[in-house]
C-alpha cells in the first residue's frame, strides 16, 4: 500500500506539545504537511502556561525536513481559536486539517 502523502497541506494539531499530540504533529509533518503545533503548555490543572513544549516539537520538525510553527493560544476561547487558525493562514496561506487531542477532565 502506498504511503498517504500530505504535501502542500496545512494541519493544526491542538495539544501537540507532548504525548499523542506530539506524535500526531510529527507524523503529519513526516508525510509532508506544514503543521501549526498548538500547545499552551499548562499543567493538568490549567496552571503555569509555558510555550516550551510547542517550541520543542517545532524544533524537531524542520530538523527532519518539515515545516512547522508554534502557537500557544488557548483553544478554550473564541479569540484563542481564531488566533490558532489565523496562524495557519498567515504562515502557510491555508488550512486543510485540524485535530484536537484535548481530554475532558472531570
Amino acid at each position: 500500500m502506498a504511503e498517504i502523502r500530505l504535501d502542500e497541506r496545512v494541519a493544526i494539531v491542538i495539544g501537540a506539545g507532548r504525548g499523542i499530540g506530539r506524535e500526531h504533529a510529527l507524523l503529519l509533518a513526516s508525510r509532508g504537511a506544514a503543521v501549526v503545533v498548538n500547545d499552551s503548555g499548562v499543567g493538568l490543572d490549567g496552571s503555569s502556561p509555558d510555550g516550551g513544549p510547542a517550541k520543542s516539537v517545532v524544533e524537531e520538525i524542520p530538523a527532519a525536513g518539515g515545516r512547522a510553527i508554534a502557537n500557544t493560544a488557548s483553544v478554550a476561547t473564541l479569540e484563542g481559536a481564531a488566533d490558532i487558525v489565523g496562524t495557519a493562514l498567515d504562515q502557510f496561506g491555508r488550512l486543510d486539517v485540524s485535530t484536537s487531542l484535548r481530554t475532558a477532565m472531570g
